[in-house]
Parts: C-alpha cells; structure tokens; sequence
C-alpha cells in the first residue's frame, strides 16, 4: 500500500535545498553583509502598501522576471522575501539555479517578521 501522506511536499523539498533564516537571524545577517540587496518578490501593489526599508522590489508575478534579475550582480548577497515564503522560495532556487552565488530567503515571510518585530512600517517613495 503506497501512502502519499508520508511523502513530503514538493515545497518543503524546496525549502530544504534553501539557505533560509528566521527574522532575526535574516535581520542580523543582512546588517552584517557588506553590498546586502534586501529583495522584495511581492506585487508593486503590497509593495506600496508597506515593506522592509531599504528593499526593492521585483515581483515574481512580473512576466520579465528572469530578465530582471539579470541585471542584478551575481556575486552580491541577496536576502529575499515575500508575505509568507512561498514566492520568495521560488525566487531564491530561480537565482541559485541560475548562478547567484549568496542568496537567503526569509522563513515565513513577512507574517513572520511582523511576529518577531511588529508591524511593517509604510514607507510612500
């Protein structure tokens, strides 16, 4: 008898292949890292609506994501999010996969971070 319920999600499979950090640990290594690039996967729309400061934002619904993330220095270290980590999982296999050298992704995603440090400020610019 085969029981898929013993077989892991194709996520957590994904997850494992990751360097993922909790908000804390995403928080004090992003301090640490000189030429960091806080990367923002979400829509421009919850983008504005409030994000970590200093971040930018390519989302990765955009049908150009790939060739955005191109133009990025594969030899920078780049710390990804999203609202719960399911894009910026994604996101980060893309880049690892495509040659970027250091990239983390945030474990739970904002959900989490707002959990760890309170609510994200809305930054308008």
């Amino acid at each position: 008898m085969d029981n898929q319920s013993c077989n892991p999600k194709r996520w957590q499979l994904l997850r494992q292949k990751l360097n993922n950090l909790h908000p804390e640990d995403f928080a004090r290594a992003l301090e640490r890292k000189n030429g960091a690039v806080l990367l923002d996967v979400r829509t421009p729309e919850e983008f504005q609506q409030a994000h970590l400061p200093g971040a930018i934002n390519i989302s990765y619904l955009t049908p150009d994501l790939w060739d955005r993330l191109e133009e990025l220095n594969p030899r920078s270290p780049y710390f990804v999010y999203c609202r719960t980590e399911r894009r910026s999982m994604r996101v980060c296999m893309l880049m690892q996969n495509g040659g970027f050298r250091e990239v983390y992704n945030m474990e739970g995603g904002l959900c989490a971070w707002e959990e760890a440090f309170g609510p994200v400020e809305v930054f308008n610019g």
